[in-house]
């Protein structure tokens, strides 16, 4: 099967897919002022949101095709040599050029969307996640009480690439989740209900206190804000 580094996508009618796009093309502003919140972001001007974008098929971008929509496509080698093809799928991707920064999204509209596990097929390809899995592991001093590539494997994927963006590519890079509340197209969560999960998976992943911890953005966005 052939993966392909760009991948348009519909126009979203429920769930996570609907509330990113209508986010980012139409309400950029609120997801402003949700980064600010963040410490490390509050004198953020301006992000410039390059997907999904309404002009370029609601793509979003994966592989090197992610580096390259960010202008960052001189770390595609050293992406390939630390993530096998098929890599995490991102919900949005943005700059913030004054400061030389780069965004990259993942967004859950529910909480079944965050129970996943790895399943890649080639034992090449997983033995080369399983690798990088250790070493950011070690790196950030996780004592999981779980497999990382099972449960919460996407997220476990998420923080490799924030890894591997600050620490082999040297950017500086931010991983912002996204956690929509009250959607009634789909399973409607509530904040509280996020809270819960996020310290499960937090406490059992071995990640409630980790060096990357402050380049991680967590915003929880009440849908109603952007109807």
């Amino acid at each position: 099967m052939k993966i392909t580094q760009r991948v348009p996508q519909t126009e979203g009618t429920k769930g996570s897919k609907k509330w990113i796009q209508e986010l980012i093309e139409a309400y950029p502003d609120i997801l402003l002022q949700h980064l600010k919140q963040h410490k490390n972001l509050q004198e953020l001007q301006n992000i410039n949101w390059l997907s999904p974008r309404q002009e370029d098929d609601f793509a979003e971008y994966r592989d090197a095709g992610f580096l390259a929509r960010l202008g960052l496509g001189e770390y595609s080698k050293a992406l390939e040599s630390f993530w096998p093809k098929g890599g995490p799928q991102w919900d949005a991707l943005g700059t913030d050029t004054r400061n030389s920064r780069y965004f990259l999204v993942e967004a859950k509209a529910n909480i079944p969307e965050v129970i996943t596990e790895c399943k890649a097929m080639s034992p090449k390809s997983r033995e080369q996640i399983e690798s990088s899995i250790n070493r950011v592991q070690s790196f950030l001093g996780s004592k999981s009480l779980i497999p990382w590539m099972k449960g919460f494997y996407q997220y476990a994927n998420r923080i490799a690439h924030l890894y591997f963006m600050r620490e082999i590519a040297g950017v500086e890079a931010f991983l912002v989740f996204i956690y929509f509340l009250n959607d009634e197209t789909h399973i409607p969560t509530t904040k509280e209900q996020w809270l819960g999960m996020l310290e499960v998976q937090e406490r059992l992943m071995g990640l409630s206190s980790h060096k990357l911890q402050r380049f991680v953005v967590q915003s929880f966005i009440d849908v109603k804000k952007i109807e």
